[in-house]
């Protein structure tokens, strides 16, 4: 009785598998079926490709979308099914726009964004900074153009980017993003604001050091200046001197300068050893950030559309509205193409209540067919798309 058992149990089990071999063939029917109407559909799109071409029609035309989509699901039985057919055929035309767009680019009659590539920048350029001389951008601004650079200082990024635009300045170079404490908010939205563009970039590895005037001793400290966010990043060095008065300051060359002018002995500052050298100062303790990890990326900022022949990289902007799926089917125009997402960052629209604005870095030249066919889907489908520069 029990072998009788076991073997009805197996040969039921053959015929499950049997069973399953039998729907998973049907399925395979079914497919090939799909991808043969699918195919059909793909060349009628091309044909209505042709005609947006001929009539100057745009390309994305919602409330026919809305319609269709509409009309399809009224067809399903349930709400599961309506909703597989809502996602299935919003994807079907995602991809035939992609078609009509590839088509527009290889036709010749796609946005121009005006950008030319050059072999080099310009020599011997005059190159703004934020901030005192020591400064991080400085430095930045140094390794970049080389100690030679005719570069100089002002007070804000925003008066930097003004005599960029002005051409005061041929360059400027401006901190972008941190590897411990994120981007930098203000340098994004000003680059959204001025017609500026992002033509190379540069890292400079974060070494703060303890900084003092000459003949100071550690022990003689008891007050240190800097900026919030080197006090931070000291934080494990500066626990071991809790005696030590911690005062935030502008940043962290001024607190250099500071403490050279005041030439107070029990008073050190956290800055780099460039600004150390620049105002006199001895170096009590080197590298004493908490991770030697800390490095800051810099953007060198010009007011022409160029981009170096070996630039590999690009940023661009774009608003999207506030709806479910809205930043997937843009970024969807990079999956299509085959073009990597680096980085995406969002910053809230002032003037738009809880409205975003991303920022995304693709790896890229901006004359590469794939970069121009996912440019000109998400310029049509997007607000406020632009390039912020090919580097």
């Amino acid at each position: 009785m029990f072998e009788r058992s076991n073997c009805r149990c197996f040969l039921d089990g053959n015929k499950i598998i049997m069973d399953l071999l039998e729907i998973r063939d049907k399925i395979d029917k079914v497919d090939k079926e799909i991808i043969r109407l699918y195919e059909e559909r793909m060349q009628l799109c091309g044909e209505v490709a042709d005609f947006k071409i001929q009539t100057g029609k745009q390309v994305l035309d919602k409330e026919r979308e809305i319609q269709k989509i509409q009309s399809l699901t009224s067809y399903a039985d349930n709400d599961f099914d309506k909703a597989g057919i809502r996602e299935l055929f919003t994807q079907i035309m995602a991809i035939s726009r992609k078609l009509q767009y590839r088509k527009l680019v290889a036709a010749g009659i796609a946005e121009e964004y005006g950008f030319e590539g050059v072999e080099r920048l310009k020599e011997n350029p005059k190159v703004v900074y934020q901030g005192e001389m020591g400064a991080y951008a400085h430095e930045a601004t140094v390794q970049y153009f080389g100690k030679d650079a005719q570069c100089y200082n002002v007070s804000s990024w925003r008066d930097a980017m003004e005599d960029i635009k002005s051409g005061k300045a041929d360059y400027g170079v401006f901190p972008i993003e941190n590897s411990t404490a994120g981007i930098v908010n203000g340098v994004y939205d000003l680059l959204v604001e001025y017609d500026n563009y992002i033509v190379a970039e540069t890292y400079i590895k974060v070494n703060h050091a303890l900084l003092g005037v000459k003949g100071a001793k550690l022990e003689d400290i008891e007050t240190v200046y800097s900026h919030p966010q080197a006090l931070m990043q000291c934080e494990g060095y500066l626990y071991d001197h809790k005696e030590w008065k911690q005062i935030s300051y502008t940043n962290t060359a001024a607190s250099a300068h500071k403490v050279a002018k005041d030439g107070d002995k029990t008073v050190a500052a956290i800055a780099s050893k460039m600004a150390g050298d620049l105002y006199g100062l001895d170096v009590l303790a080197e590298n004493i950030v908490s991770s030697d990890k800390n490095t800051t990326r810099f953007i060198v900022v010009g007011n022409k559309k160029e981009f170096l022949e070996k630039s590999g990289k690009i940023s661009i902007c774009f608003e999207v509205k506030h709806e479910s799926g809205s930043l997937y089917n843009i970024l969807s125009h990079l999956i299509y193409n085959g073009l990597n997402m680096s980085n995406i960052e969002s910053r809230p629209i002032p003037e738009k209540t809880w409205e975003y604005r991303f920022f995304v870095d693709i790896e890229g030249k901006l004359d590469e067919p794939a970069v121009r066919n996912a440019f000109t889907g998400m310029s049509a489908e997007t607000g406020k798309f632009k390039i912020l520069g090919n580097y």
